[in-house]
């Protein structure tokens, strides 16, 4: 490994709002590990939903509209509850949760056999002096993360990965994969039929390879020109985002529903589910407020599920098929980290088809 110099290169989230609160420095004083702690060299970092949602802070509940209504200018009504876990967030910020890199340095506890390694970390990490599982910090959210030449993380949360893949296709995983995996290990979806909204992104597209590892029959929501690769991907069925389901599929057709979507149409996705289906979420970019009827749910005897905190396993499951060849990357482009305004902007145009990574 190559000597550690003593600044870096990195974006600052100097506050919630705009792109203009992403600031590209070229001297931000590089970490050192504290106990139990690894420095890693970033080699790519994904661009993820929840980077854009973060730095708006959408996730504060005065706000009640889809992302892109304040994508590029920001958002009026955001309060202090802006960060994922509405706790307000500390700044200057370091984004980026999705981390591949070298360990070049470790601090006391660590094995320093451990140098050199290449890892993937994990996002979302258990809190620190807390007994409650559901408890978690998120890498770039709550602590700094891959937006920059280095970041410092827990040993025990940075995974040794021994595959073929490039670094920037690794970097495009562990958000996407895991909040995938996390949703079909909370619904326990197995050998049935699902339909999965906004499933060419980073996390539909990761659902589709999944899923199908499972042996699940699966209809995927897309834009038309879209279509074809997640076929290839293993999707059984496409349709446009903008169809009418019931009319397409019909009333009670699928077992279960994956939903990275909500918004207006968000009622036909428990019209189409058979009684004792399921429906999970883990995304809203369409907009967070839906109509609930009730009678859909209890008289169906519908499962909800929200999921955000995974169990350890998730992460271990995602490594596990990579090094066994069950699931490819889907990286539609990668851009130099100093061209992170650009990079969100092409984002949230969503004309892309799995990940945009950056580059340190």
């Amino acid at each position: 490994m190559s000597d550690i110099p003593k600044k870096m290169s990195g974006v600052y989230l100097t506050g919630h709002g705009g792109l203009d609160k992403l600031i590209y420095k070229e001297d931000i004083p590089i970490p050192s590990p504290k106990s139990g702690e690894v420095l890693i060299e970033v080699k790519g970092a994904g661009v993820n939903n929840t980077d854009i949602n973060t730095r708006l802070g959408w996730y504060s509940k005065k706000v009640t509209s889809d992302t892109n209504a304040g994508g590029s200018e920001g958002l009026s009504e955001v309060d202090e509850d802006g960060s994922w876990g509405g706790i307000p967030l500390k700044f200057p910020r370091i984004q980026g949760g999705d981390i591949c890199g070298y360990i070049v340095q470790v601090g006391e506890g660590v094995d320093p056999a451990r140098i050199g390694e290449r890892v993937l970390v994990r996002s979302m990490q258990n809190a620190p002096l807390s007994d409650n599982p559901l408890a978690m910090q998120t890498i770039g959210s709550e602590i700094d993360g891959g937006f920059a030449q280095y970041c410092v993380t827990k040993s025990h949360e940075s995974f040794p990965i021994n595959c073929n893949w490039s670094d920037i296709e690794l970097a495009s995983i562990p958000i996407s994969y895991s909040t995938a995996e996390g949703m079909l290990c909370r619904a326990d979806i197995q050998k049935e039929t699902i339909l999965i909204t906004g499933a060419s992104g980073g996390v539909g597209s990761a659902v589709i390879q999944l899923a199908k590892i499972r042996g699940a029959t699966i209809v995927a929501q897309c834009s038309p020109e879209k279509a074809s690769t997640l076929i290839h991907l293993g999707a059984n069925q496409t349709l446009n985002r903008d169809e009418d389901l019931v009319k397409v599929l019909g009333n009670n057709s699928v077992d279960a529903v994956i939903d990275l979507v909500g918004g207006g149409s968000w009622p036909q996705l428990l019209d189409i589910l058979k009684p004792g289906g399921k429906y999970v979420v883990s995304g809203a970019i369409a907009g967070p407020i839906v109509n609930l009827d009730l009678r859909s749910l209890y008289l169906k005897d519908l499962t909800l599920y929200g999921s955000t905190v995974n169990d350890p396993y998730v992460f271990e499951n995602v490594i596990r098929y990579i090094e066994e060849g069950q699931i490819k990357p889907l990286v539609s482009k990668s851009f130099p980290l100093k061209d992170i305004r650009k990079t969100q902007k092409a984002f949230m145009e969503k004309k892309f088809i799995g990940k945009l990574v950056l580059i340190p």
